[in-house]
């Protein structure tokens, strides 16, 4: 029975769980459990398949943690504060106009600087104090971040883009489904697009009104006395573009990261004696979302091995029959189902795509047709799972005050904004092409 299904029973405690506000890491590891005894998995071995497991996200947390003490010399230098103060100028009194510079910058973190959240703890924490003077409520910029973070991957073959465009095309070839990135870059903005009209719901009619925040002061060096930049300003820069460099050729985010801020202690802009505390900084800032996506990486490792993510597949699309509205929907569904549990829509697109195809194609479906359903439901569950970066980045960057919580502020309304749209928009394209 579907409900009974080792990954629906350990994806809904999992769900639970965040929704009556467990921690996540918590959450993680008694759904893993659930997930694994339901399966068969002798209790004593499901924590060391997820610790086991855990390795395959070692970079990704490293990543984050080198990452949040570099946003940490960028604050302290105080480059952060200034181009804050130059986008409040811009923005003042503009709150649209602030939430799609916002969901822009994100944009550009998938495609153009392919940098995902790097960006988050360097740029968000300093525009907090902007958000408070407008009372912007910050559930409408976490739909902004989202949307940056996913719709430009999902749409454009570029950056990111076209790693996530090159797993379509081959999990579909793979699988009998003969199509190129051509064809990937035709049909798959429809899937963007329906995320841009939940972000359009969002800013203009979910979180429109004013929301109150306190003005909390979050470290030493949030204060800029002037707009003016100085020589540390500029070698600060260069750091950043070091890293953006480094990132690119080498493919290292960390080694970025390290050499960024080596450079800005020859530099002088900051003391050797300061790493030491800088480094702490980086853990109390990106520590926590480091932690979650090694536990999730590991959550992901046992839910895989529990073989239950094939039968879900299976036994579902077994009472579908032959009708195509009802089998699209319920493809929709159990993509919803197993990515909010891995929390990678990378990841979860050869594991759909092996049993999707086949049905697919016996049930007529178009390859365009089979391009949105399998690009769909491996996106979907992205935007609103507890444990995917495109949530964790931007409660990240928002909650460093303590006034942002992950699941009902981010998580939830990403989950209502994004996923509905693209359930909706992929079922009835998916019927017409």
């Amino acid at each position: 029975m579907f409900f009974l299904n080792p990954v629906v029973l350990s994806v809904i405690t999992m769900i639970v769980l965040c929704l009556l506000n467990l921690n996540v890491l918590f959450a993680l590891l008694v759904a893993a459990l659930v997930g694994g005894v339901a399966s068969g998995m002798p209790f004593n071995e499901v924590l060391p398949t997820l610790v086991g497991g855990m390795g395959g996200a070692s970079e990704t947390a490293l990543s984050y943690i080198m990452l949040g003490t570099f946003a940490v010399f960028i604050n302290q230098v105080g480059l952060a504060a200034v181009l804050a103060r130059k986008i409040a100028s811009v923005v003042t009194g503009k709150r649209v106009l602030f939430l799609f510079i916002i969901a822009g910058v994100a944009c550009l973190s998938q495609n153009l600087i392919p940098i995902h959240i790097s960006f988050i703890p360097i740029l968000i924490p300093p525009l907090l104090y902007v958000m408070n003077k407008e009372k912007l409520d910050r559930r409408a910029v976490a739909c902004a971040l989202t949307f940056g973070l996913k719709a430009p991957y999902i749409a454009l073959p570029v950056g990111f883009g076209l790693i996530f465009h090159g797993i379509v095309v081959s999990s579909l070839k793979d699988n009998g489904v003969n199509v190129t990135l051509a064809d990937t870059s035709k049909i798959m903005w429809v899937i963007a697009a329906s995320m841009f009209l939940g972000l359009i719901f969002a800013i203009f009619v979910s979180y429109r009104k004013n929301r109150e925040y306190k003005d909390i002061k979050i470290t030493e060096g949030d204060e800029v006395v002037n707009d003016k930049f100085t020589k540390a300003h500029w070698f600060t820069i260069i750091a950043t573009l070091l890293a953006f460099t480094i990132q690119i050729i080498w493919g290292s985010l960390p080694l970025g990261a390290l050499v960024a801020i080596l450079f800005l202690a020859i530099t002088r802009t900051i003391k050797f004696s300061d790493i030491d505390k800088g480094m702490a900084g980086g853990i109390k800032l990106m520590g926590f979302i480091a932690f979650v996506m090694l536990v999730a990486a590991g959550y992901a490792t046992v839910i895989r091995e529990t073989g239950a993510v094939a039968s879900l597949v299976e036994d579902v699309v077994g009472v579908v029959g032959n009708n195509k509205p009802v089998a699209a929907f319920v493809m929709l569904i159990v993509g919803l189902l197993i990515t909010m549990g891995i929390g990678t829509s990378f990841g979860t697109i050869p594991i759909l795509a092996a049993i999707y195809c086949p049905l697919a194609l016996e049930l007529g479906f178009s390859p365009t047709a089979i391009i949105i359903l399998v690009a769909a439901a491996g996106a979907l569950g992205d935007a609103g799972s507890p444990a995917s970066d495109s949530t964790l980045g931007p409660t990240a960057g928002l909650n460093v005050d303590g006034q942002h919580r992950h699941i009902w502020d981010t998580c939830v309304p990403t989950f209502l904004h994004y996923n509905i749209p693209i359930i909706i928009v992929s079922l009835i394209v998916s019927l017409i092409v």
